[in-house]
């Protein structure tokens, strides 16, 4: 098998639908667009969701709850683990220090610190939030975890 030898299957390609082009072109007279009415002038569009002016199917179901999507605080996350794979010349660690690194983006003000991975040395951790086994493992390396 060629590249230059290879065939669509019969019926996959369908030729383009050339509307407006009288009778003979298989979409004349209307233009596919039926008969009269609002729909077939130019220029009109009626918006999703318009029934006729009956009330739409959105406005009669009951919109109910609360959606915090907008209004959520969301934080970059960081494990101890990739913290522990920092350069060895630093001792404090902040969202500046990890945007260098490229652990997280820069420009981040929100961080959370999530215990999974190992830690050996003592470092001096700022963060906003910290999960129980990470400030535990910490501080178990000597080191400290400060709430921002």
């Amino acid at each position: 098998m060629r590249l230059h030898t290879l065939k669509n299957v019969p019926g996959a390609v369908h030729r383009k639908k050339r509307v407006g082009c009288g009778e003979g072109g298989g979409h004349g007279k209307t233009s596919t667009r039926g008969g009269k009415g609002q729909s077939a002038r130019s220029g009109s569009s009626i918006r999703p969701g318009f029934e006729g002016g009956q009330m739409p199917l959105y406005r009669k179901l009951p919109h109910r709850g609360f959606n915090n999507y907008e209004y959520r605080t969301s934080y970059a996350v960081i494990n101890v683990g990739d913290l522990a794979r920092l350069d060895a010349a630093i001792s404090e660690v902040n969202a500046e220090v990890l945007a260098k690194a490229g652990l997280v983006r820069p420009g981040i003000k929100t961080l959370k610190i999530l215990g999974d991975g190992e830690i050996s040395r003592a470092l001096k951790v700022t963060a906003q939030k910290f999960t129980g086994s990470a400030k535990a493992k910490l501080e178990k390396a000597g080191g400290q975890a400060i709430t921002a």
